[in-house]
């Protein structure tokens, strides 16, 4: 039976994939939705506008609400847990860990309490450089080594989840690389595709990272792109078809596409030749970039999740053309 058919909670709602979570939720007809946010002082607030739900909370409010009495917000059928601190470069590791760790723990022992099927964000950082494998299939998660704080923070929640026999009845999502509407907010942490568009219009040119692997050329350093459209749509599954199942799922493309080509769509998209810069990698990064990844995405569709994906080259059109040149946001 799908948990879409009592009240929803998203978590991050205001974020980029939480926002396109409520849009996808919209489309469906579902707006008896709870949003819960940090908005602060940034613009992501906008992402809401064109949105319907019922009612928003600023998630420190939710935190202690939810701690106090468990019906605060009434029966509640289905959260997703996407709000975290996302930026792979925070410093901070005692934030990260309460914001990223303790406040899932807090809010999943909430939800299996009360019955709710809870949808979490993992990440695909939690791999760290893929020496390991990027397996959502072994059971083994311990030989994991995440390359920052946030990959590691989100990993901790992973093992506490494991541990407790709770991954059995909760499942916990790794996003590949996101790129989509929603996203301008989102600062350094936009993806290539946003920040590409608006250097073009600048100047006409992309600069992208020099490798300094010796496997890899400059530009061909490979990623699982994934447009966002699709990442709500595999994630929404979990609590419409694949409400019986609980663990860890790869959400990606299943392909490894170039730096090159994701830039060389941009620039299809906006009817123009490629003009590219290949520019020093930062030190502090060095150490800590992937080079490769691919999403096995064999596991989800062993769910019965069987929509196709969208090609990148239409992904980056439909984004570009749909929404950056024409400054829209998802429902609006």
């Amino acid at each position: 039976m799908s948990a879409l058919h009592g009240r929803i909670l998203v978590t991050g709602g205001a974020g980029f994939i939480g926002s396109a979570l409520v849009w996808a939720l919209n489309q469906r007809g579902v707006t008896d939705i709870v949003v819960s946010d940090f908005l602060g002082s940034d613009e992501k607030w906008q992402n809401l506008v064109p949105l319907k739900y019922a009612d928003y909370v600023e998630a420190d409010v939710l935190r202690n609400r939810l701690a106090g009495k468990s019906t605060a917000f009434g029966k509640i059928s289905a959260v997703f847990h996407l709000g975290a601190c996302s930026a792979t470069t925070e410093r901070n590791a005692a934030y990260l860990v309460d914001n990223n760790y303790a406040y899932t723990k807090e809010l999943a022992g909430w939800a299996l309490a009360s019955g709710a099927r809870f949808i979490y964000a993992s990440s695909a950082a939690t791999y760290g450089d893929g020496a390991q494998g990027m397996d959502d299939r072994s059971g083994d998660i311990t030989r994991l080594r995440p390359l920052n704080m946030y990959g590691y923070s989100k990993h901790l929640f992973d093992l506490h989840a494991q541990r407790e026999g709770w991954l059995e009845r909760i499942v916990g999502v790794k996003y590949f690389n996101v790129f989509g509407p929603n996203e301008d907010h989102k600062g350094d942490m936009r993806s290539l595709v946003n920040k590409a568009y608006r250097q073009i219009l600048a100047t006409g040119r992309v600069g992208l990272f020099k490798s300094h692997h010796p496997d890899y050329k400059d530009g061909e350093q490979m990623r699982d792109f994934l447009y966002v459209k699709d990442a709500v749509q595999m994630t929404l599954h979990f609590a419409e078809a694949a409400t019986n199942v609980g663990g860890l799922y790869n959400l990606g493309s299943g392909e490894a596409n170039t730096w090159l080509s994701l830039t060389r769509a941009i620039f299809a998209a906006l009817e123009r030749e490629p003009a590219i810069d290949f520019i020093d990698m930062p030190e502090a990064l060095r150490g800590k970039y992937q080079y490769y990844t691919r999403a096995d995405i064999s596991k989800l569709r062993s769910t019965g999740f069987e929509r196709p994906m969208t090609s990148l080259t239409d992904a980056v059109r439909d984004y570009v053309q749909n929404y950056l040149a024409v400054e829209k946001k998802l429902g609006a």
